[in-house]
């Protein structure tokens, strides 16, 4: 079975791991979900502190025209960020999917159930790996904390396509942009990150947390409820270019 993918970021179907000591300066946000400015979805996360780590949730749902998809994800995480476990659950247009990874041996050990098939794969296991699902904003709120900590090097997505796969993740920024945060501005700083040869634009506040998400290639954002970008004048080259 196909799973759909929205965020060159994912592949097929992504997921994530953790995130900084940044996480805990966003514990929870609301998104909505559009395809060419029409809202289509909605997404939240959560983070909880935990005498171990983090606890991690995100829930996504989408309902368009030829997509009926639900997720729901959670994650522990050490308190280094360094993800322990991984259980996710989807509904695509009626057909379940599972996953759940754990680090194993020095890998990382991924199972995937879908269409009655189960595969179990062995991956590299880097510290810097992000465990990205489609439209999870949790997944995008941690690859920006651990791209602070790493200096936007080292990151790595754990991608449940086919059997699962792990791919680089290269970041570019690019100069900040202005917005409002329920009705108030906020300075907003610009990244775009790049999978397997597809980019997605993150939109980011202050204090690291995600506002907005865009695949221009398919006319989808996630946006964070309250948040309005200023649109750029022309396009934007990357900072030292």
């Amino acid at each position: 079975m196909r799973i759909f993918a929205f965020f060159p970021l994912v592949g097929l179907l992504a997921f994530t791991p953790a995130a900084t000591t940044l996480v805990a300066t966003a514990q929870a946000g609301s998104f909505t979900i559009n395809q060419h400015g029409k809202a289509v979805g909605t997404a939240s996360f959560n983070f909880k502190a935990t005498p171990e780590g983090y606890d991690s949730t995100s829930l996504v749902r989408v309902a368009m025209q030829g997509l009926d998809y639900s997720l729901s994800k959670t994650e522990m995480l050490s308190s280094a960020n360094a993800l322990q476990h991984v259980q996710l659950s989807a509904i695509v247009n009626g057909s379940a999917v599972s996953v759940t990874g754990a680090p194993d041996s020095a890998q990382f050990l991924i199972n995937i159930s879908a269409s009655g098939k189960s595969s179990t794969t062995r991956l590299a296991e880097h510290t810097g790996a992000v465990f990205l699902a489609d439209f999870d904003p949790g997944a995008l709120e941690t690859l920006l904390a651990m791209a602070v900590t790493q200096n936007n090097r080292d990151l790595w997505a754990i991608i449940p396509k086919q059997a699962g796969s792990i791919e680089p993740v290269q970041l570019a920024t690019y100069a900040d942009q202005e917005g409002t945060l329920d009705g108030k501005p906020i300075p907003v700083h610009h990244l775009i990150a790049t999978i397997a040869g597809g980019t997605t634009d993150l939109f980011s506040g202050p204090e690291n947390q995600l506002l907005q998400a865009e695949l221009p290639q398919l006319g989808f954002a996630l946006v964070r409820k309250g948040f309005v970008l200023k649109p750029p004048a022309k396009p934007m080259a990357p900072l030292g270019e």
